[in-house]
């Protein structure tokens, strides 16, 4: 009889863990990541009343708690507006270090930045990739130096001979400083054509592939680039001097398509040149000055008045400069153009004082090529800048982050430009229901689930990433009440059976009065 008693009592015991449980539920309804846990019982050994071997006479002896278990089910999703807020769609933990290292795990993935840099929790415990602590301090994009640009604008087909028209973008070198890349175009006689130098920091590029720019006269769409060539050099009429070498330095904007005649004269000292009157083929603006280095003599010509030297003759005859007299001459029969196909310029710098370089060895590409390049036009409208493209950009600080699906925090930067920072890792386990609770939404490692199963998300049955969200608790509010109102019967259908109990016992101990 009084076995019932002790049933009784084990179900009052029972229901009342089980409502701790369901308490324990409801009151983490809000918190993040939080896995509801569920109440398991089981019958306490029977005792055989017949002593048969059958045990077809047997008693219970109440009921136990056998286990509370975790439901590891999924929770809703919450938006949120931190890139940092992560949810795990799937399977998989957040694996987080403290300061020990000791290794923690959990669905909780309110994380954010602290003062170094790293990617932690409410906690202060590190959040875990690929490479170890997830580390953003100090993180920068590094230069890249400007090896290719390109120009889109409209030259506008009635521009009047010799005006310019320039166009400026900053480039950068490998150190990320930047420099002024200025093109300036420059009308030639020739209605379809115009001749364009290129100067970086304001100092010429020399040499360019190509020196000028032929449009199509009935489309106005750019046809052909040309570069300009020396014609021959007349033999000199005084002297027994010699031109040993020409060089075309800066541009040909103002070289003319037909042939023209240009003399250069020697005046009465040494390094002085004019140009002969009459005789200068109807070329504009030209001026012409000498220099003597090393005992060789050297000419350049300005053929548009712009200053520096657009040719430069190196007069050598093994004598010295003196053998070049008063009066002696240079004729150039001719300076033409050989025109192609767009296609792309290779435009040489001078050295950077600082040592960095530019593009290749400072050598920087104008894309012309008409399948990749921006387009230049010679319509007849007003000459403008449509856009301005180049390939380099300075250094530039971490400003926001992303982070993909697969786990890839990425990273925005001040220049413009993105880059993979880390590579975010997620842990699985042979048996997760045998992870121990932690407290504060994490799980500890034991015995009974195994080591951890660290993966990349997405891969190996891992679940995907989603930012900007938190997984909210897996409690189900209508279930825990219905398993509420069943712990409450339970906890009074056992009372009643100990009320009972009492009563009869009472009844027997009655029996001798």
């Amino acid at each position: 009889m009084g076995s019932a008693l002790w049933a009784g009592i084990s179900g009052l015991n029972a229901s009342a863990k089980q409502m701790d449980v369901i308490a324990n539920n409801i009151a983490n309804v809000n918190t993040i990541g939080y896995k509801a846990g569920k109440t398991y019982f089981a019958d306490v050994l029977s005792q055989s009343v017949s002593g048969g071997a059958s045990g077809s006479m047997q008693v219970g002896r109440g009921v136990k708690v056998s286990d509370i278990g975790t439901s590891f089910g999924a929770g809703s999703f919450e938006t949120t507006g931190s890139a940092t807020d992560l949810a795990i769609d799937g399977d998989g933990f957040f694996i987080l270090d403290d300061d020990s290292g000791a290794s923690y795990y959990t669905r909780a993935g309110a994380f954010h930045i602290n003062a170094d840099g790293n990617l932690v929790n409410s906690m202060g415990y590190k959040l875990q990739g690929e490479s170890g602590d997830i580390i953003l301090s100090g993180v920068q994009s590094a230069p890249e130096s400007t090896a290719t640009f390109s120009i889109g604008a409209n030259l506008d087909v009635g521009t009047a001979t010799g005006d310019t028209f320039t166009t400026t973008q900053t480039v950068y070198d490998t150190l990320g400083d930047n420099h002024n890349l200025r093109v300036t175009l420059q009308k030639t006689e020739d209605p379809e054509k115009w001749g364009f130098k290129c100067a970086l920091d304001g100092t010429n590029a020399t040499p360019q592939t190509y020196y000028g720019l032929e449009f199509d006269n009935t489309t106005g769409a750019l046809s052909k680039v040309y570069s300009s060539v020396m014609g021959a050099v007349a033999a000199v009429t005084v002297g027994t001097g010699d031109v040993s070498a020409t060089t075309i330095n800066n541009y040909g904007q103002l070289y003319k398509t037909a042939s023209g005649i240009i003399t250069l004269t020697r005046g009465a000292t040494n390094g002085t040149w004019t140009v002969g009157a009459a005789a200068d083929g109807g070329y504009d603006n030209i001026s012409v000055s000498g220099a003597t280095v090393g005992g060789t003599n050297y000419v350049y010509v300005d053929l548009d008045g712009a200053g520096g030297a657009d040719i430069t003759f190196t007069l050598s005859d093994g004598a010295g400069p003196g053998t070049w007299a008063a009066g002696d001459t240079i004729t150039i029969a001719s300076i033409t153009q050989t025109a192609v196909a767009p296609a792309s310029n290779a435009i040489t710098f001078a050295a950077l004082p600082s040592g960095a370089t530019i593009g290749a060895a400072n050598v920087v590409t104008w894309d012309m090529a008409l399948a990749t390049s921006l387009p230049i036009t010679d319509y007849a409208s007003t000459s403008v800048i449509n856009s301005l493209s180049n390939d380099g950009y300075s250094s530039g600080d971490l400003k926001s982050l992303s982070i993909s699906a697969d786990g890839v925090v990425g990273g925005f930067f001040t220049n413009g430009q993105t880059a993979d920072i880390a590579q975010l890792v997620l842990a699985t386990f042979p048996d997760i229901t045998g992870l121990q609770r932690m407290g504060s939404n994490l799980f500890g490692e034991t015995l009974l689930s195994g080591a951890a199963l660290p993966g990349n998300p997405g891969a190996g049955g891992l679940g995907t990433i989603a930012s900007n969200s938190l997984e909210m608790s897996n409690t189900d509010i209508a279930t825990e009440f219905i398993n509420m109102i069943t712990a409450q019967k339970s906890y009074s259908a056992n009372a009643r059976v100990i009320t009972a109990q009492d009563q009869m016992m009472t009844e027997l101990i009655n029996i001798k009065r």
